[in-house]
């Protein structure tokens, strides 16, 4: 007798599971968002500054940037401790999605930044403004608020990415997905209601963005 294709059974027994590493799934998602939107904010800003230090900085973005998310994991995890620095799955997970995607979202910050009108800082200039004063009261308030969008639409691909982090241990939606597959044989529950949780977070946050993309496109 073949067996049957969905078990609603095994579904509901498996689902507390699923739910406990969603929302493992969403801390690294906060968190690493918290990551990439404060440093790469930090890296635009500095790559604005004096032309060696704008260079390093350039060369590290562009170096993140051109290498797989899954390397940059693994060196920390795996490489790291042999120089005595030995961090938990989540805190790598966290700091490679943070650094990894602050090198994206510190371009979106430097589009924005470029887009302030130049007679902005002129005016700011003629006005004898401190340095960080132009940035915190003239370019930022002009340029954070036109890239929200772009910025949310990283947040939503970072979700996406989190269950990378399986590779090292770290037990996702998808990982105990995984789990709960290797444990009863039985795949198709466990993998439907991973995805079905994940469209059920990202799609509404896609439209959350379109909306603010049709919101910043009318200022």
């Amino acid at each position: 007798m073949s067996q049957q294709i969905w078990d609603w059974n095994y579904a509901f027994a498996i689902l507390p599971l699923l739910l406990e590493g969603l929302g493992l799934t969403l801390v690294a998602t906060v968190l690493g968002s918290i990551v990439a939107m404060v440093l790469g904010l930090v890296l635009a800003v500095l790559q604005r500054g004096p032309r060696p230090l704008a260079v390093v900085v350039r060369g590290f973005v562009e170096l993140v940037r051109s290498t797989p998310l899954l390397v940059q994991i693994f060196f920390l995890y795996f490489v790291l401790p042999q120089f005595g620095i030995v961090l938990s799955a989540l805190t790598v997970g966290v700091i490679a999605l943070g650094v990894h995607y602050a090198c994206y979202t510190s371009e979106v910050y430097r589009a924005g930044i470029d887009a302030v009108p130049r007679g902005q800082w002129e005016a700011a200039t003629a006005l004898s403004l401190p340095r960080s004063r132009v940035w915190t009261g003239v370019v930022l308030p002009q340029a954070v608020p036109r890239v929200v969008p772009a910025l949310g639409n990283y947040v939503i691909s970072m979700f996406k990415e989190v269950p990378l982090l399986t590779a090292i241990g770290l037990l996702d939606v998808v990982g105990r997905a995984q789990e709960a597959g290797d444990t009863y044989f039985r795949y198709v529950e466990p993998y439907t209601i991973a995805g079905l949780l994940f469209l059920l977070l990202s799609y509404p946050a896609s439209l959350l963005v379109r909306r603010l993309e049709r919101r910043v496109g009318t200022i």
